[in-house]
C-alpha cells in the first residue's frame, strides 16, 4: 500500500517540477536538472560574473539544494587541487581564501 502511494507521489512530484521547468531560456526543451548541474553552472556564473546565468541556476533547485551542491563542489575542487598540487587541502583551502598558511 505505502509503494503504491510513494509511486503516485512520485509522479505528482515529477509533474509539479517539470511544470515549473517549462518556463527556461527561449528555444531550449523545459527538463530537470540535478543539484550537482545547478551548482556547477551558479558557481561557474559567479566567476564568470553572469548574474542572469546565477539566477537561471538558481532557479533550478531549491536553496536547501545548491548549497549542498555548491558545498560538494569545492570540496572536491579543494581535494583535486591538493592532489595536483601535493599539498594538504587545508593549505590550499588557506591559500584560494587568501588567509594565512598555520
Amino acid at each position: 500500500m505505502f509503494g503504491r502511494i510513494r509511486e503516485a507521489w512520485g509522479r505528482f512530484s515529477a509533474g509539479r517540477r517539470a511544470e515549473g521547468k517549462a518556463e527556461g531560456r527561449p528555444g531550449r526543451e523545459a527538463r530537470s536538472h540535478n543539484l550537482f548541474e545547478a551548482a556547477a553552472t551558479y558557481v561557474s556564473a559567479c566567476a564568470e560574473d553572469d548574474q542572469e546565468r546565477m539566477d537561471e541556476a538558481a532557479g533550478w533547485v531549491s536553496p536547501e539544494a545548491l548549497s549542498f551542491g555548491v558545498n560538494e563542489l569545492a570540496c572536491r575542487a579543494v581535494i583535486a587541487l591538493a592532489r595536483e598540487r601535493d599539498e594538504s587541502p587545508q593549505d590550499v583551502a588557506r591559500v584560494l581564501l587568501g588567509l594565512p598558511a598555520v
